[in-house]
């Protein structure tokens, strides 16, 4: 006698399904930005993660139908913000406007990237690869400058709701 198992690969897989069971897993929230043809521009992203020490390299991904994708896949620099809890406006702000720096404190970096203040942390990166994954672009980038704030609260997003990450053990 056999078990059917949700894992078994028998039942057709819904975009659904998947969504939720993605949304399971909790992933900081950050601020992409670089600069474009139309000038600063930025995005909400919590598709970012560390692969390397040597070198230091980071990747995030954007989805291909996004009006912002070309200007992110063809970035030479762009800078990822780690955002405080705090920054909860930012993240629902550039989810749907990617020019809205107003708001901000920001200025341009040495390479033309706009940088905000205040973040958890800011990975300064050049492009170092992009690749094409399904419904996706997976771009990687070369950190090439890191700050990180005294801050113990980042903002955090899980089955479809901004979270604090807070007082981690020591």
């Amino acid at each position: 006698m056999s078990e059917t198992s949700a894992y078994s690969g028998e039942t057709p897989l819904s975009s659904q399904t998947l969504r939720r069971a993605f949304g399971m897993f909790p992933t900081g929230v950050t601020l992409v930005t670089t600069h474009s043809a139309i000038g600063p521009l930025g995005m909400t992203a919590n598709s970012f993660s560390s692969v390397s020490l040597d070198p230091p390299l980071i990747q995030w991904s954007i989805a291909k139908h996004s009006r912002r994708h070309d200007a992110f896949a063809q970035a030479q620099y762009f800078a990822i913000h780690i955002l405080a809890a705090d920054q909860i406006d930012i993240a629902r702000t550039f989810s749907k406007d990617g020019t809205a720096f107003a708001a901000l404190n920001w200025r341009l970096d040495d390479n033309g990237v706009p940088v905000i203040a205040g973040t958890s942390a800011r990975f300064d990166c050049k492009t170092y690869a992009t690749h094409l994954a399904g419904d996706h672009t997976l771009i990687l980038g070369e950190v090439l400058n890191a700050e990180a704030s005294d801050t113990e609260q980042s903002l955090a997003y899980a089955r479809g709701r901004f979270a604090q990450v807070t007082q981690l053990p020591d």
